[in-house]
């Protein structure tokens, strides 16, 4: 029997469309292995709704490749030198995997393949990072232009399916128990609302597609109402790699009408990976540094703001909505996650990379490309960003795109005011008592957030 290869998962959790793993069948016997790596990416490690996500979606994967005649290998340590030990243990000499462009998980790249005979596939994204480029070479800073070559090169090609079996080898090694890796929450278990609204694993991923589909076309409005929401709600499923984005596309080709728009979105993930290609630093680093002498709030009453924020008591009805749906559910919607992000950026001037840090780990979908180049897009600190002087009324948004209630689910305290009243209460005059005022007016926030950015000047 020839020696067994091994199968490194990361971000790609799915048997479907992956291009390592149909490599490694075609070799012979595999051995698909998943490692808990908390040491290489060092401060970027899973936040705590991503590993709740992870152990389910392994579960999901182990079962699905039980049914395929093969089990996933569980091992925690520094990525490189475990594969080296379990190549050791086991006899193999080469290692497949898909391209991850997280700086961390590149060094990691680099690290396996001075070890062993490393064969990095393309598969998580529509098109290999930093293949797409100007007629000069080089790779795009901008969206817009961005889109427009990529576009040029899509359709992706059809999807692969999985394999009807994966050979197995003469021996297993050993393998951690997933439950010994306490990935869910305990003590408190703070996780309750997301089983009501996340099934993680690929099965879940499909499901999630075949729902979204009919509403494809309808995403243009749908991204934007909050109360009446079509989004797809794909983003943990494609960060996870449940699902490919090449899958996503073509099915979504095949809807009724015209889901340009959507499709742009999923683009937007590729944007997202050649920014933090060409620029690796940029979850902490300005992608203008003429704003590095922006003078944050710091201190003890910014400290207070920021709690007030994170736990959705700010007085601002559609950020304190946005707020606790990220808490209970490890999700937000769309629209609200501008408001939000816009709002402790602006409004109570605190810098954009401590709200980039709670994001990382509350979100069931955080993701260092795009939640890096979200985050830097609002607060015009970015290469391709909004200007820092373009501020978002919540209380004109919460209206304009009819919250009412999306606000009435998530803030219960407000329930029982009218449309009129409901996205300011407080100008209504009747703010509960168990509701708190304001923690700053619009126009005070602005006009701070305004004299601040002229002081960089």
């Amino acid at each position: 029997m020839t020696d067994p290869t091994l199968l490194w998962l990361r971000r790609d959790l799915r048997l479907a469309d992956h291009a390592a793993l149909l490599a490694a069948v075609d070799e012979g016997p595999v051995i698909p292995i998943y490692i808990l790596d908390d040491d290489t990416p060092k401060h970027r490690k899973m936040g705590g709704a991503s590993r709740w996500w992870l152990h389910h979606s392994l579960a999901s994967l182990d079962k699905k490749l039980r049914d395929k005649g093969a089990r996933l290998i569980l091992r925690r340590g520094v990525a490189a030198e475990v594969l080296a030990e379990l190549a050791e243990q086991t006899g193999a000499k080469r290692v497949h995997c898909l391209s991850h462009y997280e700086p961390w998980w590149r060094n990691a790249e680099h690290a396996v393949a001075r070890k062993l005979d490393l064969v990095c596939h393309d598969g998580n994204y529509l098109s290999p990072p930093g293949t797409i480029t100007t007629g000069a070479g080089q790779p795009y800073k901008i969206y817009t232009p961005f889109w427009r070559a990529l576009n040029e090169h899509m359709p992706p090609p059809p999807p692969r399916p999985a394999p009807d079996a994966i050979p197995a080898p003469n021996h297993w090694p050993d393998s951690d128990r997933l439950a010994d890796w306490q990935l869910l929450p305990t003590k408190p278990d703070w996780a309750g609302g997301f089983a009501k609204e996340w099934t993680p694993g690929e099965g879940g991923a499909h499901e999630r597609l075949a729902d979204f589909l009919p509403h494809a076309v309808d995403y243009d409005t749908g991204r934007n109402l909050p109360s009446d929401e079509l989004t797809s709600r794909l983003s943990p499923h494609l960060h996870h790699g449940e699902i490919s984005p090449a899958t996503v596309w073509h099915h979504v080709l095949k809807a009724k009408g015209d889901a340009t728009i959507y499709l742009k979105e999923i683009a937007w993930r590729d944007y997202a990976q050649n920014v933090i290609l060409q620029y690796p630093d940029y979850g902490r680093e300005n992608g203008r540094p003429n704003l590095d002498t922006l003078a944050w709030r710091t201190g003890a009453e910014a400290k207070a703001d920021l709690e007030a924020w994170q736990q959705g008591r700010t007085g601002y009805p559609i950020v304190d909505a946005g707020m606790r749906q990220l808490w209970t559910s490890g999700w937000m919607h769309n629209r609200v996650r501008m408001i939000t992000a816009s709002f402790l950026i602006k409004h109570l001037l605190i810098d954009w990379r401590r709200g980039e840090e709670w994001f990382w780990d509350c979100l069931v979908d955080a993701d260092y490309g795009s939640n890096t180049v979200n985050w830097q897009w609002t607060a015009g600190t970015g290469i391709d960003a909004n200007m820092f002087s373009r501020i978002m009324a919540p209380l004109t948004q919460s209206a304009k795109f009819d919250a009412a209630d999306y606000i009435r689910e998530w803030v219960p305290e407000l329930a029982g005011l009218g449309d009129a009243a409901i996205h300011d209460p407080d100008e209504s005059g009747c703010r509960p008592r168990d509701y708190p005022a304001k923690i700053i007016g619009h126009r005070e926030g602005r006009e701070r957030a305004l004299a601040a950015m002229k002081r960089t000047r």
